[in-house]
């Protein structure tokens, strides 16, 4: 019988100051022990230095006793091999790191074990191990059984020769032994780098060999959707939570967010500082409530976007497609049209006529085709998406490098080696739509004309050609698509198959007023993709004419 790490009341818990854990069997004297040494330790950089018994919050000693005492009652075997603890900004991740990377110095006699705590950047890194120099430095009695390697970023158990060494995140952190103990410090910013899924692998994998090594995610949420080994872990530890995974389960969830339904609310209940204290189990302590409302009025103050950012960061809001202010309108209403079981086949099925828009990109760009179909007797829009990228995508854009592999994972996204390779798939894609009937004779490929040829080639070489793929003019000129659709959303009359890919692109678009119309550009958009976007766009504007669809002997007939 496998033991319950679920937490059904978490939201009751929040809500009652609880810290959010599963009960667990643990070992009463080593909790005790390893509470006692935590709480013995002293602030460095706090006027009087006072110690962690005092200055600490009552859920990080939680998390201490469940990471170093949960264990089999009959067995006497560690339950736990991982903690996941999300925890908004301000609420002493970096320095309670510090504090329990000694502790496990201290409580485990370990001879000559390696433990690590990495950070995201070497500015992170670098505080984390002052804070643990300074503790030592605080207590003279730490002072004299550790030894403090300033140059190495390197602190040593005299007794047992086990050292725990800070380190920034890279791709070399973990070489020969594996750490009995490893700290990660702000995943969500570690997750960005493109190799992180191949060393978190490394750490975890090592794992196997020693079932009482321990690996920490101490994080907030991301201040962009999340994305890679982040997304990978909270997606899994709120599973945990919520009992939707129940074997073969290693990991704690320790999570501090607001219910689902209250984070989406477009009344925005979380600007509500009565809520706040769900989520900031050190308010009063390491976040000042004053403070931390100016910030917010600030935030306010300077924009929707801000405003978000501020959230994802101090209250664990997580961002999906819900950025407003100088984003594109339809943004707001996307994520609540998602149709499930919506793909390309059942799309055909459903619809009378179809349209195509295509935005092409270079060798470091997104190419993409949105189908969109018009649904018989509904009328409703219905969209479905593909994406395409080269190899070299990953090596010129290595900040969204992570997200485009959770697309590929997806299948919304492939990645091929040549452009012929995607310009052939794309157009067998239009030949699918067009050997159903479905095609309009005349405008029913839409193409962005920047560096198409290959694409117009392959439509060709498939027996579609002008006027039943045509060009479809861009920039102020795309208006119609860009202030009708989020009336369609609003309306829910533009329904699609909620794929990652294009609900990421929804809220990367971004809208300037350019004279009298509004564009969406990939200039505006910066360094984020939208190019599925402006696929739907192009598909839009064939869609506005009110096509028919040819019947195919016709379309064969014309290509004749």
């Amino acid at each position: 019988m496998p033991f319950d790490f679920s937490v059904p009341d978490w939201e009751d818990k929040l809500r009652s100051g609880q810290t959010p854990i599963p009960q667990l069997p643990i070992n009463a004297e080593r909790a005790a022990k390893a509470v006692r040494i935590f709480n013995e330790l002293r602030l460095p950089d706090v006027p009087g230095q006072p110690k962690l018994e005092d200055a600490a919050g009552e859920w990080f000693r939680d998390l201490v006793r469940m990471a170093f005492a949960a264990e089999d009652p009959e067995t006497l075997e560690p339950l736990i091999n991982e903690v996941f603890c999300l925890v908004p900004k301000k609420n002493s991740k970096t320095t309670y790191s510090a504090a329990l990377g000694l502790t496990a110095l201290q409580l485990w006699d370990l001879p000559n074990a390696q433990m690590l705590i990495l950070g995201p950047t070497q500015n992170v890194a670098n505080r984390c191990f002052d804070q643990a120099a300074g503790m030592i430095k605080a207590n003279p009695k730490l002072a004299a059984i550790f030894h403090v390697a300033e140059h190495l970023k390197t602190i040593t158990r005299i007794k047992t020769g086990a050292t725990l060494q800070v380190k920034t995140f890279d791709l070399n952190v973990v070489t020969g032994e594996i750490p009995a103990l490893t700290i990660i410090d702000e995943l969500h910013v570690v997750a960005a780098k493109a190799y992180a899924e191949r060393v978190i692998a490394q750490i975890t994998g090592g794992m196997i060999t020693n079932p009482a090594a321990l690996l920490v995610y101490i994080t907030t949420q991301s201040d962009t959707e999340p994305q890679g080994a982040f997304k990978t872990k909270l997606d899994y530890a709120r599973k945990v939570r919520d009992g939707e995974v129940r074997e073969g389960v290693r990991l704690l969830p320790i999570l501090y967010e607001f219910p689902p339904d209250l984070q989406a609310d477009e009344s925005k209940p979380w600007h509500n500082p009565d809520l706040w204290p769900m989520v900031l189990p050190n308010l009063g302590l390491s976040v000042r409530p004053k403070l931390l409302y100016d910030l917010f009025l600030k935030a306010k103050e300077e924009g929707p976007d801000a405003e978000i950012v501020w959230a994802s960061q101090h209250l664990n809001i997580q961002i999906g497609q819900g950025i407003k202010g100088e984003s594109w309108p339809g943004v707001v209403h996307w994520a609540k049209n998602a149709l499930d079981g919506l793909d390309l086949q059942t799309l055909l099925d459903r619809s009378e006529v179809c349209t195509i828009g295509v935005d092409w990109g270079g060798a470091d760009d997104l190419a993409s085709l949105v189908v969109l179909g018009r649904a018989r007797g509904t009328k409703e829009w219905l969209a479905w998406s593909r994406s395409w990228a080269r190899p070299t995508v990953f090596e010129q854009r290595k900040k969204i490098a992570a997200r485009l592999r959770d697309f590929e994972a997806d299948g919304d996204l492939r990645i091929v080696e040549t452009p012929d390779q995607q310009a052939r798939e794309a157009a067998e894609i239009c030949r699918l739509v067009a050997d159903a009937g479905l095609l309009p004779a005349e405008s029913g490929i839409g193409l962005d004309s920047a560096g198409v040829a290959l694409l117009v080639d392959e439509l060709e070489a498939q027996g579609l050609v002008q006027p039943q793929v045509v060009a479809v003019a861009q920039g102020w000129k795309l208006q119609t698509a860009v202030s009708t659709l989020p009336l369609k959303l609003e309306a829910g009359r533009l329904r699609h198959a909620g794929q990652r890919i294009m609900g990421w692109a929804v809220g990367n678009a971004k809208q300037e007023l350019r004279g009298s119309n509004y564009v969406v550009t990939k200039q505006a958009a910066g360094a984020a993709k939208i190019d599925p976007v402006m696929a739907l766009f192009d598909a839009a504007m064939l869609m506005f004419q009110n096509p028919q669809a040819a019947p195919v002997a016709d379309v064969m007939g014309m290509i004749a």
